[in-house]
C-alpha cells in the first residue's frame, strides 16, 4: 500500500509537514477531499465484500477538530458501514461495570468501520483531569489497555488511534467562536469551560497515556490540527494507507426504461405544501 497509495491520495503522512505554510484554498481542499471520498467508497465496498473489521479512535483536546475530521470522513459513505460512536456520560449501571465493557459492545462486526469520537481513553484524559476517577483506577486502566487492545487486534480488528493536537492560541480562538457564533453554542459545555483552564493537567495526562499505550502493536498517530483542512486530508489519507483495501470490481449499472403512463392520472388531492420562501 505504501508509497504509491500516498502519491495517489496526494497528501503527506498524518502529522507531517504539508510542504507549505500557505493557506489552502477552499477549491484546493474540495478537490483533494473529492479524491479521498472516492477512495473511502472503495474502502467501504471492500469492507463489505471481505468482512473486514476496522476501528478508528479519535482523541484530542477540546476544540482540536475531531468532529470536523469525522464529518469529512463520513459524509459520502453509508452510515450502515461507517458507524460513528459518541457515547454520553456513563449511567449508574455502566459505572458499576468493568470500565471498557460499554465500549466493547460497539466494536465492529464483519463489514463495518467503527469510528469512536472519544473512546475508552476518556479514563486517561477527561476523567483523570476532572477527578471523575481515582489515580488507582487510572493506573489500572493504563496497565490493562495494551492487553485489551492486543485482544481486540487478535480478534481480527484493524485498530487505528489518532490524537489531534491543537495549540493554545488556536484552541482559545475556536472555543471563543463557540461563545459568539450562535451556530456553535451547542458545542460549548460546562466541561469544556472547566477543562480549558487545565491545559497542563491535560498535557501531563496525555503524556502518561502515550507512555503506557503507544505500542508497536497499537501506536498513536499524532496530527497537528491548527490547519483544519490539511489535518482532515492528512488523517484520511493516512488511514487509507494503513488499511490494505482494494477496489472491488463491479459492473457499471444502466438505468432501465421507465414504464409508460398508461391510464394513470395526476391526483387532485389538496396537498399541504411547504411555502417556497427561497
Amino acid at each position: 500500500m505504501g508509497k504509491k497509495k500516498q502519491e495517489k491520495h496526494g497528501t503527506n503522512d498524518a502529522g507531517g509537514d504539508a510542504g507549505t505554510d500557505a493557506k489552502m484554498s477552499g477549491k484546493q481542499y474540495e478537490e483533494a477531499l473529492y479524491h479521498l471520498h472516492v477512495e473511502l467508497v472503495k474502502l467501504q465496498e471492500w469492507a463489505k465484500a471481505t468482512g473486514a473489521k476496522v476501528c478508528v479512535l479519535f482523541e484530542g483536546r477540546d476544540g482540536a477538530g475531531k468532529g470536523g475530521v469525522i464529518k469529512a470522513m463520513t459524509e459520502r459513505v453509508s452510515p450502515r458501514v461507517f458507524r460513528v460512536v459518541a457515547l454520553p456520560a456513563p449511567t449508574e449501571r455502566e459505572k458499576s461495570q468493568m470500565y471498557v465493557q460499554r465500549y466493547i459492545s460497539h466494536l465492529p462486526a464483519a463489514g463495518e468501520i467503527v469510528i469512536f469520537d472519544r473512546s475508552w481513553y476518556n479514563r486517561a484524559g477527561v476523567e483523570r483531569v476532572m477527578g471523575f476517577c481515582s489515580e488507582e483506577q487510572v493506573d489500572g486502566f493504563l496497565r490493562a489497555v495494551p492487553l485489551v487492545e492486543r485482544a481486540i487486534i487478535q480478534s481480527g480488528v484493524l485498530l487505528l488511534k489518532y490524537w489531534l493536537e491543537v495549540s493554545e492560541a488556536e484552541q482559545t480562538r475556536r472555543l471563543q467562536a463557540r461563545i459568539t457564533d450562535q451556530r456553535k453554542t451547542w458545542k460549548l459545555t460546562d466541561m469544556d469551560l472547566k477543562s480549558y483552564s487545565r491545559w497542563y493537567d491535560y498535557s501531563r495526562a496525555r503524556d502518561a497515556m502515550f507512555a503506557a499505550s503507544d505500542t508497536d502493536e497499537s501506536p498513536w498517530f499524532i496530527v497537528h490540527s491548527d490547519d483544519k483542512r490539511r489535518a482532515r486530508l492528512n488523517i484520511i489519507s493516512h488511514m487509507l494507507d494503513k488499511i490494505p483495501y482494494q477496489a472491488i470490481s463491479r459492473k457499471t449499472p444502466k438505468l432501465p426504461a421507465r414504464q409508460k403512463r398508461g391510464n394513470y392520472k395526476e391526483s387532485d388531492h389538496p396537498y399541504h405544501r411547504v411555502p417556497e420562501r427561497f
